[in-house]
């Protein structure tokens, strides 16, 4: 299999006019098109586009070009696509038709290709003509297969460009969607996972009248607020009820059992002021989960990936609190709240489960539920690669491009980089991957609604997100060291 990764930058220069899109005039001076081949293999491809718009805001947006060798959309995810030919057409979703002067659409898709598989080199934006030089390069990548290769006639720089240079300040989304992978869903107890991200980031419920609170940061792109919750949960216990979607996209994951999620009986909130930590040097709490905890989103309709578009995702977790119950996952999950076929899931797993058997040591482990069991590596055989995390802190990482290759990371989040536990072919029977689109935390794909049994597993969660495309080893070494800065103590 061949991995070809390529950048093409494109500015529109000078191209000004009024243009209709959805019913509404929009001015168009400029905008940057950045094309991103993220993963080839025979016969297909993924690639992601981000396109900045350099003009005036826009509310609703097209963006077009043409393939030069055959080349088709299979599937497309955060827009709609139209394609007659050799003319592409992608309009925005519902949730991110908006873009301010200087801000950025992306989408991603996969698609076939026969012979060749050239990238266009010209784009529109409500129909405004794209011009100006392509830039081509090779992002760096793992040695493992899918190989990283470029044809001779591409012209090959030392290192890759972004799509969108993040910000002085940037914050782990922000770095995702600088290499061209956004955030389809971000929820933290801690921080802020944007730099401009200055809202709510969970909401706990006291006992003592059954009145709830929000809790946000104490600055855009800040810390939590601890003070807010320690005032309202003073002389009472209180629960989380929801973990806010810091994305944009509403993905707000609410405890299996509320109003909002049914759940079994047995289901509950966890209790909001079991662990406190530091993260900066301001007081924080973390989510703690403990068996009957658990929380969940249908996401599908709302940028999380389906069938077999590649996403990523990370989690800070603990290594301290942990069990052997199914299942401590943070990810794709199945809409139906059932196990439903092998690749149907697609989320970190952090735990001591030996799902296969024949594990070496006793864990904690990040490993990958896909459904249908706990993988370590490629397949059900022992990984030799894994190792036991269990320190205080622990990033825990997983991609997919849903057809091939997937990668399993763990660290530590207080220092040092991600280390690559796996990173290959997908198990066999789980390709192409059938996600649904659901976002759990806390518990595995089928568990915890109404007459179905509630969670048996323990672990902590301070951050993760979700991400649309395959990230490159670039974008997540920079989230790592991010966290690490963070100074979760």
């Amino acid at each position: 299999m061949k991995r070809q990764a390529i950048i093409l930058s494109v500015a529109l220069a000078g191209a000004a006019g009024l243009v209709a899109t959805a019913g509404s005039a929009q001015a168009a001076t400029g905008c940057r098109a950045d094309y991103a081949i993220t993963s080839s293999w025979q016969g297909g491809f993924g690639a992601s586009v981000t396109v900045t718009n350099l003009g005036d805001a826009l509310n609703g947006w097209q963006v077009g070009w043409s393939f030069t060798a055959g080349q088709k959309i299979d599937q497309l995810w955060n827009g709609t696509v139209s394609q007659s030919g050799a003319q592409v057409t992608v309009s925005n979703a519902a949730y991110n038709g908006s873009v301010a002067t200087g801000g950025s659409a992306s989408f991603g898709f996969n698609g076939s290709w026969t012979g060749s598989n050239p990238a266009p080199t010209v784009f529109t934006l409500n129909g405004v003509a794209c011009t100006g030089a392509p830039v081509t390069t090779s992002p760096s990548g793992p040695s493992t297969s899918p190989s990283t290769s470029v044809s001779p006639s591409t012209s090959v720089s030392p290192s890759p460009s972004t799509s969108n240079p993040p910000p002085a300040t940037a914050l782990p989304c922000d770095l995702y969607a600088a290499g061209g992978t956004p955030c389809v869903a971000a929820h933290s107890t801690t921080r802020a996972l944007l730099a401009s991200y200055s809202g709510r980031l969970y909401q706990v419920r006291r006992s003592s009248d059954n009145t709830s609170r929000d809790i946000t940061v104490l600055t855009r792109g800040g810390t939590v607020n601890a003070a807010l919750q320690d005032s309202f949960c003073a002389g009472t216990s209180c629960v989380v009820t929801v973990v806010y979607d810091q994305s944009g996209r509403g993905n707000d994951l609410w405890y299996q059992g509320s109003t909002v999620v049914p759940g079994s009986p047995q289901s509950s909130p966890a209790n909001a002021t079991t662990e406190s930590l530091s993260v900066g040097g301001a007081k924080a709490y973390s989510l703690y989960i403990r068996a009957g905890n658990s929380y969940w989103r249908d996401g599908h309709l709302t940028g999380v990936p389906t069938g077999s578009a590649p996403e990523g995702m990370y989690m800070v977790t603990s290594g301290t609190h942990v069990n052997s119950g199914c299942c401590f996952d943070y990810g794709n999950s199945e809409t139906t709240r059932k196990a439903d076929a092998a690749g149907a899931m697609d989320a970190i797993y952090f735990g001591t489960s030996c799902w296969f058997g024949g594990c070496s040591g006793s864990g904690p482990w990040v490993q990958a539920d896909l459904e249908w069991g706990l993988f370590p590596g490629g397949s059900s055989k022992w990984n030799p690669n894994q190792r036991a995390f269990n320190s205080k802190f622990v990033t825990a990482m997983l991609k997919n491009n849903g057809t091939s290759r997937f990668a399993i990371k763990g660290g530590n989040a207080q220092s040092g980089s991600p280390i690559t536990l796996w990173d290959g072919s997908l198990p066999s029977g789980y390709s192409p991957m059938k996600k649904q689109g659901a976002i759990v935390l806390g518990s595995g794909g089928d568990c915890c609604k109404p007459n179905g049994g509630a969670n048996q597993s323990a672990g902590t969660f301070y951050e993760g997100a979700m991400v649309a495309g395959y990230p490159s080893d670039a974008t997540e070494a920079a989230v790592q060291a991010n966290i690490t800065a963070a100074g979760y103590r």
